[in-house]
């Protein structure tokens, strides 16, 4: 499963506090405050708000779409290197206490990501695979356990004309992919216990995986977390200004 978005928007230079989490009913008015929600989904959503990131990544809380799941939450990112914005994405938290069949789980993980191009990177026949190896290296880089991955990378070349011919030919890269947490089992309180089934995702360590992914796809060297021996981006010539 995976979701497209609207263009997002420019983040705020500075990193707000995050908000509540918000459960999306799908027969019912927003559960705004997320006092209505599952203790297992707001403990998910709390890993998602106490993670350290790199300097460079600007996140905040968005509001997520609706009709996915009965309770979803939503984050955005950046990767801004001397106020130039050099790749972004959405990472949202799906939950259906009923559980999902294609999950294998009660949770899953949509991500959608952009990042433009230099010329000889675009036209590497094997860019596809290679970046979609970074999500998943990503992943297994942090030991995050995961099922049931999907998704697509899709590369989109765009030539300029008339009024717009001075500019060079530009490529985009996007990374539209969905994963199943690992969920161990619950406790006699709901709280997470060694095993699987059932408890709370260690979401911390999916976001930190995710903008591991984040930094890569913008070009920056590996740091923040373990060593890995990865490949990265070349730097664009003409990032994003913001």
């Amino acid at each position: 499963m995976w979701v497209s978005y609207p263009e997002r928007g420019h983040l705020p230079p500075s990193l707000p506090g995050m908000v509540a989490a918000q459960g999306h009913l799908s027969d019912g008015p927003d559960d705004e405050d997320g006092e209505g929600s599952p203790s297992v989904f707001r403990q998910a959503v709390a890993g998602l708000q106490g993670v350290r990131l790199r300097p460079e990544i600007e996140l905040d809380a968005t509001p997520p779409p609706q009709r996915l799941a009965p309770f979803s939450y939503a984050l955005e990112a950046a990767v801004v290197v001397d106020d130039e914005e050099l790749a972004d994405g959405r990472l949202i938290l799906l939950h259906d206490p009923a559980g999902h069949e294609a999950w294998g789980g009660t949770f899953r993980l949509v991500t959608l990501v952009h990042a433009d191009l230099e010329p000889e990177m675009a036209a590497d026949p094997l860019l596809p695979e290679v970046c979609w190896s970074w999500l998943t290296g990503a992943l297994e880089a942090r030991r995050v356990p995961y099922g049931a991955p999907s998704g697509t990378v899709t590369r989109a070349s765009s030539h300029y004309f008339g009024g717009l011919r001075d500019r060079e030919p530009s490529t985009r890269i996007e990374i539209r992919a969905s994963w199943s947490p690992a969920e161990p089992p619950a406790g006699p309180a709901g709280q997470a216990a060694a095993g699987s089934g059932g408890g709370v995702p260690d979401t911390a360590a999916h976001l930190a995986a995710w903008c591991d992914l984040l930094c890569q796809i913008a070009g920056l060297p590996p740091g923040g977390g373990p060593e890995a021996g990865v490949v990265t981006l070349p730097q664009r010539r003409d990032p994003q200004s913001r």
